[in-house]
């Protein structure tokens, strides 16, 4: 994993990073069934390691996987980050059949600034639609090769990343985003009740919104109302809030709310404990 700094595993603890830590019948491997959460680290602190653990819990019950343990998962955390001592960061759990617990810690990426700078370009793909429980709804499984797929096709075409629409232009979200845009003080999100992944950093947007005057509406929204919004922008753990400049090749505005909503979750995510 590019950036990699430290690993953590349970039973065993801090190991270097280029130590094999799977066993090679382990269904993480061979079939792409165990549940992750990626969050990102502020000054040494994980932001919302509560909520991704609660999230990784609900996603290891959806495919069948052995309880979680998250106390387990939190010293692994503590361990990795010490071992790493790096204060912002990215930090990453797997939870595989065996059962195997990992804690990885990363170095943030250097692009993102610059994007968020920038704007970010997007082009709509069309997605599956998880609306029956068999297709795991809202689960973060590292069977994640349709949405690196997505990035991938993405920069073929030009763009940034993708978004995902089903067969009827209905927005979903991201590869690993959630899509928001704004009319007036109105922000649209689209509904949990898609099948889309209950973001994390998409819940703390929704805390946020109110404190700055708009409204937010979730709901079912066609591809149209996003490319017509006076303002778009997506939301995840590592990239923030990161504003949206252009959809398959027409442009957006850009506009406040991005900025004034990035900037809020920045304050919340670094303020002291």
């Amino acid at each position: 994993m590019s950036g990699l700094i430290a690993v953590a595993v349970g039973g065993r603890g801090v190991v270097d990073p280029a130590e094999p830590v799977l066993r090679a019948d382990d269904e993480a491997f061979l079939r792409g069934r165990a549940a992750f959460e990626t969050l990102r680290v502020y000054g040494g602190r994980p932001f919302r390691l509560a909520e991704h653990l609660a999230r990784l819990a609900g996603s290891a019950e959806s495919i069948g996987l052995p309880a979680v343990n998250t106390h387990e998962l939190e010293e692994l955390a503590r361990q990795a980050l010490e071992a790493a001592a790096t204060p912002d960061c990215v930090l990453r759990f797997f939870w595989t059949p065996t059962p195997t617990s990992l804690a990885l810690v990363s170095a943030l990426p250097d692009h993102h600034d610059a994007l968020r700078e920038r704007g970010q370009r997007l082009i709509s793909l069309r997605g599956v639609r998880a609306e029956e429980p068999w297709l795991l709804p809202g689960v973060k499984s590292t069977s994640y090769a349709v949405n690196m797929a997505a990035e991938a096709e993405a920069r073929r075409r030009g763009a940034d990343d993708a978004v995902f629409v089903d067969a009827h232009g209905v927005v979903l979200e991201g590869p690993t985003t959630n899509i928001w845009w704004r009319r007036g003080r109105t922000l649209s999100t689209p509904a949990l009740e898609l099948g889309i992944l209950a973001g994390v950093t998409r819940a703390a947007v929704l805390e946020l919104a109110g404190a700055y005057g708009y409204e937010v509406q979730q709901g079912t929204f066609g591809l149209e109302e996003l490319a017509g919004a006076e303002e778009a922008f997506t939301s995840s753990s590592v990239r923030e809030v990161m504003p949206v400049v252009e959809l398959d090749g027409a442009p957006i505005p850009r506009g406040p709310a991005a900025d004034e909503l990035q900037a809020a979750l920045r304050r919340e995510a670094t303020l002291p404990s």
